[in-house]
């Protein structure tokens, strides 16, 4: 495993992270194929073999069970000390004025109710899930700011939301000495890049680390085109994601991957990996061998043709929050 650092902080990341989107109790959330705590514990384990050490999870997952799972997992397979432990803030978690948002209220009742399902008094990096255009940026960023000075929050970050919207949010926090995101966890990879348009530059700007999740475009930059897994065939989420034209990208990715002999997974991970602004993409496994080309990936060094030769298919596209 190699570690870098999130963004421009001190704090030091595995290379990789685990998005734990993928552990929880499958009938408590919108996803059917979540695994149960018996059947997510072998990854848990894995993940801490190989050094992959940034677990990221959130309140809305699987209706706070995933959380429940990865807090039981750090103290079954390493120590508090070791992880570096990520979850979110916004969606519904029940239909009171605290259950979703980012008001004050909501932002400091989800907080706790975070910590205790994972079984900690504090999170290393806390994202506001998405941009709340009911509440005033002012009163967001000062209530966070409040998380991190009661020693609950260590860092801030943010996910999936436009550039202008980031934008005001971090102002607001300069303009009045809270503390700033030094997180963006927005959807990156070789078939979803508009990113690269907006907040990509302003992350490089600003000194913000990118934790990009779907990395291999839920799956479809893992494998050739049309080839269907029981996750991609009934996930209402990701059937959304298809668009005729990533056909040649993901064949793209084939090719590449051909030639090295290696997994397509590899190549379409290597490729994030290769961007500078990227400081550990979220990674979810559910098959022993998720993790482990995650991890090989690293190691794969694409040539600048390389590159070339995936990007060059890529067509422009609304943008995405999913």
């Amino acid at each position: 495993m190699e570690f870098t650092r999130l963004g421009h902080t001190g704090l030091t990341v595995s290379r990789i992270g685990l998005g734990c989107m993928s552990y929880g109790k499958a009938a408590a959330g919108m996803h059917q194929w979540t695994l149960d705590e018996d059947a997510a514990a072998p990854f848990f384990r894995q993940a801490v073999e190989l050094g992959v050490t940034f677990w990221d999870t959130a309140n809305v997952y699987q209706g706070g069970t995933s959380e429940e799972f990865v807090g039981r997992a750090v103290t079954r397979f390493s120590r508090r000390e070791e992880i570096v432990l990520a979850t979110k803030v916004s969606g519904k978690m029940h239909d009171g004025p605290g259950g979703s948002g980012l008001s004050r209220k909501a932002i400091l009742e989800q907080a706790d109710a975070s910590l205790r399902r994972l079984g900690t008094d504090y999170v290393d990096v806390y994202y506001i899930h998405r941009f709340d255009p009911g509440t005033p940026v002012e009163e967001t960023m000062q209530a966070l700011d409040d998380l991190v000075r009661a020693g609950k929050v260590r860092y801030l970050g943010a996910s999936s939301m436009w550039a202008w919207q980031f934008a005001k949010l971090q102002h607001a926090a300069v303009v009045n000495g809270w503390t700033t995101f030094r997180a963006m966890q927005d959807q990156y990879n070789v078939l979803k890049r508009e990113e690269e348009r907006d907040m990509i530059p302003m992350c490089l700007d600003q000194g913000v680390g990118l934790t990009p999740y779907s990395p291999l475009a839920k799956g479809r930059a893992a494998r050739p085109w049309g080839r269907q897994t029981s996750r991609s065939s009934s996930d209402t989420v990701a059937k959304a994601f298809d668009r005729d034209a990533d056909e040649q990208v993901v064949n793209a990715v084939q090719n590449v991957a051909e030639a090295r002999g290696v997994a397509m997974a590899q190549v379409a991970l290597a490729w994030v990996l290769s961007k500078a602004v990227v400081s550990c993409p979220i990674v979810g496994a559910t098959k022993p061998n998720h993790l482990q080309d995650a991890v090989s990936a690293i190691e794969l060094h694409l040539t600048d043709g390389e590159i070339a030769e995936l990007e060059a298919p890529y067509l422009p596209q609304d943008n995405y929050w999913w």
